[in-house]
């Protein structure tokens, strides 16, 4: 048994969004209201209700300005504006007006380290001409020669790749059709670095700040938080950086045609295994910090519940907390949890440095475990090492255990309500739903699988459509179904038992332990408390054990059941049980997290009427 600790004490705020339950919509496959087969903001509203019986505290919306749609909506071709795919402002303000009526804060993405190459500036600056100062909100640069002194500038200005694999650089042709600079994008072609020396840039995304804040949005989620400020001289570099730690099989790349898609310009495989290691020259500057700072001062015009939580693939712990110093973030999303898979020794190791780390500048914790970048938790807990995280999964890949990965999965959720500070759900995960690891190749929309040709099999799995009705067309994700558009990514049949309306009231379902378990972190206000490891704390075998006021919390990850401690008795599980024996359980079984209270604070009906 390892020594019992106090990992991590819990932040002096008491904002909202301290301890808060946020809930992340992927609009384009929550609920699609025009039966275009695009999830859209009318079809947020109209769910709105389910997420509030779920007992989620806010929402966070992936982008849903215009947009081309290059990298699901994170090219951005005008933050101002809504993309007719998903409504209008009105349609926004509506759903917005809705959730606070409701009692739900909103969080809108925030996309600022690129626009689209459809963005207005961008357009300017291809127009203009090098040192002008369109050019200049971006990051242009001439060649370099192929041959010393040929004057050609052929090659790019340094040899920086691309996350998305490929090159990092493009060229442009100037007005005359001759070739000209290259311009930066550290993601897709279609998707330009912006220029953060520049003061014009710097002044925009102020007021894009401020036009979401005067319409009433309680937070931001800050995509690419750690890759605004580039080294000065763009130096070369030997890394391949990725934003999602991760490994790929190896597979050949797609010959040209094999697959579909407009962005096919990798040159290589892309064989990125590490997000910081070697440090890289355009994440995680120290320049940063001066953005956040300043962010920091115009949501604090707005008063002291407005929010930012920071997207940063940035390591060690101590150096993310950095991020959420008093005067910068509120918040930033906890990776080292989301790596460590179902171990106990890894999840431990993550619980103590993260909470250690948080409190060094008195910040909460965020606790996530899947979200629409990554291979869905119930499906990467259910490969035969559990701790593995692949860049997507395809129809040739080594397929998941799907009950066993279900089964961890809802143990692993127990633990993140359990923790102190605040936990953030990806839509989907409350029913269960496994990564659609069977789309063929022509289904697929993620440029990383075209820019990789194939190498990488890309986030669309995790993406699929949600499914509200078992019996309807698309699986009631779009409401009327009938005549309705196919759903623009397609669903597995393996979908249908997880739907929405089967397991609403289903005693055992996924859904339903969601609720449950949401209603008794509320109950016990978790979120508020501090985590203390237990004596039944043992990770080396497998379990986990730790208290947070009254609640015992005990995850069994190892090979045999576990004793039920003396004096406790479960007031939540995570095993297929019946809510009806909760109480009664003796054995914890394999592969279950259960939430236990002392014998002498439970009455008759307790376990259950907490739930509602």
């Amino acid at each position: 048994m390892s020594n019992p600790s106090v990992p991590g004490a819990p932040s002096n705020s008491r904002e909202w969004w301290a301890d808060a339950v946020v809930y992340q919509v992927y609009p384009r496959s929550f609920a699609d209201a025009d039966g275009d087969g695009m999830g859209d903001l009318r079809g947020v509203t109209a769910r709105l209700p389910y997420l509030e019986r779920l007992g989620v505290d806010a929402v966070w919306l992936s982008p849903f300005y215009k947009s081309p749609q290059a990298d699901g909506g994170y090219d951005v071709a005008d933050y101002r504006q809504v993309d007719p795919l998903f409504g209008s402002l009105a349609d926004f303000d509506s759903m917005l007006q809705d959730a606070h009526g409701r009692g739900l804060k909103v969080i809108v993405d925030l996309v600022p380290n690129h626009t689209s190459d459809e963005h207005l500036w961008f357009r300017e600056a291809l127009a203009a001409p090098p040192g002008s100062a369109e050019r200049d909100r971006y990051i242009f640069r001439p060649g370099k020669d192929s041959e010393p002194g040929s004057g050609d500038g052929n090659r790019p200005p340094n040899n920086w790749k691309s996350i998305f694999g490929g090159p990092a650089w493009t060229r442009v042709t100037d007005a005359g059709g001759q070739d000209g600079e290259w311009y930066l994008h550290l993601f897709d072609t279609k998707q330009p670095d912006l220029n953060w020396d520049n003061a014009e840039v710097q002044e925009e995304m102020r007021s894009v700040l401020r036009f979401w804040l005067d319409r009433g949005v309680d937070g931001f989620r800050v995509d690419v938080a750690h890759g605004l400020v580039k080294e000065a001289g763009l130096p070369d570099w030997d890394g391949v950086a990725a934003m999602v730690e991760g490994t790929a099989p190896h597979r050949d790349p797609l010959l040209p045609g094999d697959a579909p898609g407009a962005h096919t310009d990798a040159e290589e495989p892309h064989r990125a295994v590490s997000p910081v290691y070697p440090p890289s020259p355009f994440f995680d500057q120290e320049g940063v910090h001066a953005i956040y700072r300043d962010w920091h001062k115009v949501l604090s015009a707005y008063g002291p519940d407005r929010m930012l939580v920071a997207e940063a693939w940035v390591e060690p712990a101590e150096r993310l907390a950095r991020y959420v110093r008093q005067d910068e973030m509120q918040q930033a999303f906890n990776f080292d949890f989301l790596l460590a898979g179902w171990d106990a020794e890894r999840m431990a190791a993550a619980i103590d440095t993260s909470l250690a780390a948080a409190a060094t500048v008195g910040a909460p914790c965020t606790w996530v475990l899947s979200n629409h970048d990554t291979v869905r938790h119930t499906t990467r807990f259910g490969l035969p090492d559990p701790t593995s995280f692949p860049k997507g999964i395809g129809p040739d890949d080594e397929q998941p255990d799907a009950s066993l990965g279900l089964a961890r999965a809802r143990a692993a959720t127990l633990v993140s309500l359990a923790l102190p500070g605040s936990a953030y759900l990806y839509q989907g995960e409350e029913l269960g739903l496994p990564e659609h690891t069977m789309l063929p190749a022509g289904a697929r929309q993620d440029p990383t699988f075209f820019r990789t040709r194939g190498a990488e099999i890309g986030r669309d799995g995790c993406r699929v459509p949600l499914p509200w009705t078992a019996g309807a067309p698309g699986f009631g994700f779009s409401d009327p179904a009938e005549n309705a558009a196919e759903p623009w990514l397609p669903q597995p049949d393996s979908f249908g038992p997880h739907a929405a309306d089967l397991q609403d009231g289903m005693e055992g379902s996924t859904l339903e332990l969601y609720r449950a378990a949401l209603a008794f972190r509320a109950a016990e206000k978790l979120g508020a408390g501090s985590v203390e490891w237990a004596e039944a704390h043992s990770p080396e075998s497998g379990v986990l054990a730790f208290t947070n006021g009254d609640v015992l919390v005990v995850a069994n990850m190892g090979f045999a059941s576990a004793p039920v401690p003396g004096g406790y008795a479960v007031a939540v599980s995570s095993g297929p049980e019946p809510r009806a024996e909760w109480a009664d359980m003796q054995e914890i079984p394999v592969d279950c997290t259960v939430y236990l209270q002392k014998t002498t604070t439970l009455q008759p009906g307790n376990a259950q009427d907490r739930q509602g």
